[in-house]
């Protein structure tokens, strides 16, 4: 059975962006290699991800995700996608059904906050991996928007980081 894994950077009034998107408050915080990011991306057979995400991370430049299957969440079409990155849209539900049967043993929800309250939605986020940043943005994209569903975690761990950050692995409970 497939491991649900959403492996995020939050500042700490929850925000995962700006307004608009943008995530360069991201940056002096701590190598991600500080983070686990490594040994958690080399565990990871398939990425779920928002088309919102999906936007940010190719106006970055070179698709970072090589070789690791790409479904972006989205109704509408993606042009001049990498290989093997593919656009679905309609039952989230029969799409993470679908992601499971290809016998995947981590799935990495790689944002946004909708998707991320979809899953919720539908019982399938397992793990909850936080890089809480010691930044407050004030305005921007919220890792829990409105509707997101109650949902209980247990502490998995807390450990301090360079600059004052956390990093926080969760399990639901």
């Amino acid at each position: 059975m497939a491991i649900w894994h959403c492996f995020i950077a939050v500042s700490l009034d929850g925000r995962i962006a700006r307004p608009d998107g943008a995530v360069d408050w991201l940056g002096g915080e701590g190598p991600p290699a500080e983070f686990g990011y490594d040994a958690f991306y080399a565990g990871v057979g398939a990425i779920l991800m928002g088309r919102g995400t999906y936007d940010a991370v190719r106006a970055m430049g070179d698709w970072p995700y090589p070789g690791k299957p790409t479904v972006v969440v989205t109704r509408r079409a993606i042009h001049g996608a990498p290989a093997g990155v593919t656009a679905r849209g309609g039952d989230l539900a029969a799409i993470a059904a679908e992601l499971e049967a290809q016998g995947h043993a981590r799935i990495w929800i790689e944002g946004g906050g909708d998707l991320v309250r979809q899953m919720l939605a539908i019982g399938r986020l397992d793990v909850l991996e936080m890089a809480v940043l010691p930044r407050v943005l004030g305005d921007g994209i919220p890792l829990f928007p409105l509707g997101t569903p109650d949902t209980r975690f247990a502490l998995r761990s807390c450990t301090p980081r360079a600059g004052g950050a956390l990093h926080l692995i969760y399990d639901r409970a």
